[in-house]
C-alpha cells in the first residue's frame, strides 16, 4: 500500500500510526482525502458491491491486434532487499492470484547479494520473472551485474544500462520532477507511495497502535478495498510525463512498490508487558499488559515471545492487484517484454476497480483497404493499417482512433497534454485531424465519483 521502507524506526512508526488514525476517523473531503471517507465499514462495503457489479457487467471482446496482452507488475521487492522478507514463491503465488503474468523485480543493491546475478529469473509456475534494481532514483533492468557501477551517478548508470540493452525508468517521479535523462526507457506514471504521501494526515498524526485491534475485522473482511482506499489520480505524474514525451518517447509504467512490510505484530514480552513490532520484526513499542487487556485477550498458557496478534496491511496479492502494467507482446518471454517496453506498447490499469483485459486502442489508416492478397483478418494486414500504442509515424489524412473496453467508461483523449475530446461508451472513434502526441484515459464512476481506471501510453503522430 505504501512505501514503508523508511530509514528509521521513528519514521516507520509515524507513517504506520498515521494510517491507523485515518482508519479510526470517518470524515474528510471527497477530493483531497478519499482515504478518510473510504476507510469505514459502510464505505468499504459499498465499494465491494460496486467492484462486484463491475465484474458482473464486464464483456471483454477479442483484441484486434497481432499482439498478445499480458499483465505485468514492475517495482517489486523480495528478500534480496533490506526492507522486505518476501519469498519468491509467495510473490509468484500472489501474482497468479492477482492475474499477473510478468514480475519485474527491483531489489535494493547490497554488498551481500547481486540483484542481477542472484535475482529471480525465468518462468516459474507460468509467471515470467525478471531481475532488476531500485537504485539512484531509477528502476534498472540490466543485462549485466551492477556491482561495478555502484558509484555511478544516475545519468551515467542509465547510459551504461541502456547501451548494453537494458531498460531504465525514473522512479518516484514526485521527488524528481526536474529530471530529464537522455535515452532512458521511460518513467513511472503512478506509484503507490506517492499516493500515500498525498494523505498528509497519515504522516502527521501519531496515535496509539492499539487502534489496529479495533479495525482488524474490517481489514480482514475488505482487504483490497482497504489497501486501495488511497488511490488518487496521479495528476502531477501525468503532467510531467506529457512534458517528457515532447522531448522523446517515454514509456509509462505503474509502480507497485510492493514490499509486504507494512503491519504490526504483538508479542508477549514478559509477565507484565507486551512488545509491538513492525512487519519485519523490529520493536516499535513496549506496553503494559494492563493497557492492552481491554483490547486483546492473552491466553493464560502464552509464553514470552508468543505472537498474540498479527496484521499485515500490504500483502503482495493486494499490492499487485491494485495497479498493473499491460504489455502487448509477441509471446511470454523476456525479449518480447523488452520489445514492448522499448516501444511503449503498454497501458496502466487500476485493476482493483475492474479487470482491464479487453481494452485496446490503435490508430487505423482508413485509406488502406483490405485486398485479396491481404484480407482483413490477416495479421500482416492488421500491422500494415493499424498503429498500436507507442507507434511513431507521420500524420496524413484518413487516420482514425478506434478503441474498445470491457466496460462502459468515460474516454478522455489527451493531445500534447490537453484533453481535447470526451465521450462515454465501450467503443471509441475519433478522427486524427492534426499531428500530436495522443493518449487516452478511461474513467469509471465508482460510488458517484469518477475514478481513473486505464491510462494508455501515447501514440506519436508527427507533422
Amino acid at each position: 500500500m505504501m512505501r514503508a521502507h523508511f530509514p528509521s524506526t521513528s519514521r516507520r512508526l509515524s507513517g504506520f500510526l498515521g494510517f491507523l488514525v485515518v482508519i479510526a476517523s470517518h470524515s474528510g473531503s471527497a477530493v483531497s482525502q478519499d482515504a478518510l471517507q473510504r476507510l469505514n465499514k459502510e464505505q468499504l462495503a459499498r465499494t465491494r458491491a460496486a467492484r462486484e457489479e463491475f465484474a458482473a457487467r464486464r464483456t471483454p471482446a477479442a483484441i484486434p491486434s497481432p499482439f498478445r496482452v499480458v499483465r505485468a507488475n514492475l517495482h517489486v521487492h523480495s528478500e534480496l532487499s533490506h526492507d522486505s522478507q518476501g519469498k519468491v514463491e509467495e510473490i509468484v503465488a500472489a501474482a497468479k492470484a492477482a492475474g499477473t503474468e510478468v514480475l519485474l523485480f527491483t531489489d535494493h543493491p547490497s554488498e551481500e547479494a547481486d540483484v542481477f546475478l542472484d535475482g529471480p529469473r525465468g518462468l516459474r509456475d507460468g509467471v515470467l520473472l525478471v531481475p532488476g534494481a531500485e537504485t539512484k532514483g531509477l528502476l534498472v533492468y540490466p543485462t549485466h551485474s551492477l556491482k561495478p557501477f555502484q558509484q555511478a551517478e544516475p545519468e551515467e548508470l542509465a547510459t551504461i544500462v541502456r547501451n548494453r540493452g537494458g531498460h531504465v525508468f525514473v522512479s518516484h517521479l514526485e521527488e524528481r520532477m526536474d529530471w530529464a535523462l537522455p535515452g532512458i526507457t521511460g518513467t513511472e506514471i503512478y506509484n503507490t507511495h506517492a499516493d500515500f504521501k498525498k494523505q498528509t494526515a497519515l504522516l502527521a498524526a501519531l496515535r496509539n497502535p492499539l487502534w489496529m485491534l479495533k479495525v482488524a475485522e474490517l481489514l480482514k473482511q475488505y482487504p483490497q478495498e482497504t489497501f486501495s482506499a488511497l488511490h488518487t489520480y496521479p495528476e502531477d505524474y501525468l503532467r510531467r510525463w506529457d512534458e517528457l514525451c515532447k522531448q522523446f518517447p517515454h514509456t509509462g509504467i505503474a509502480a507497485n512498490d510492493a514490499h509486504q512490510n507494512v503491519g504490526i505484530q504483538i508479542k508477549l514480552g514478559s509477565s507484565t508487558e507486551v512488545v509491538i513490532e513492525d512487519a519485519l520484526g523490529e520493536p516499535l513499542l513496549r506496553l503494559s499488559r494492563l493497557i492492552v487487556a481491554p483490547f486483546l485477550t492473552i491466553p493464560p498458557e502464552a509464553r514470552e515471545g508468543d505472537v498474540l496478534f498479527r496484521m499485515q496491511l500490504d500483502p503482495y496479492e493486494y499490492s499487485l492487484r491494485h495497479a498493473g502494467t499491460y504489455l502487448l507482446v509477441r509471446d511470454l518471454s523476456q525479449p518480447a517484454v523488452w520489445d514492448a517496453l522499448q516501444h511503449g506498447r503498454a497501458y496502466v490499469a487500476f485493476d482493483w476497480i475492474a479487470d482491464a483485459r479487453g481494452f485496446h486502442l490503435a490508430i487505423h489508416d482508413s485509406s488502406k483497404q483490405p485486398t485479396p492478397e491481404r484480407p482483413a483478418g490477416d495479421a500482416s494486414h492488421a500491422e500494415l493499417v493499424s498503429y498500436e500504442l507507442g507507434s511513431d509515424f507521420s500524420w496524413k489524412s484518413g487516420l482514425v482512433f478506434k478503441g474498445q473496453a470491457p466496460l462502459e467508461a468515460q474516454w478522455r483523449l489527451v493531445r500534447d497534454g490537453n484533453v481535447i475530446h470526451e465521450v462515454n461508451g465501450k467503443e471509441f472513434l475519433f478522427p486524427v485531424d492534426a499531428p500530436g502526441i495522443y493518449r487516452v484515459e478511461l474513467w469509471l464512476n465508482l460510488l458517484d465519483q469518477p475514478h481513473p481506471w486505464i491510462l494508455s501510453n501515447p501514440i506519436y503522430v508527427r507533422s
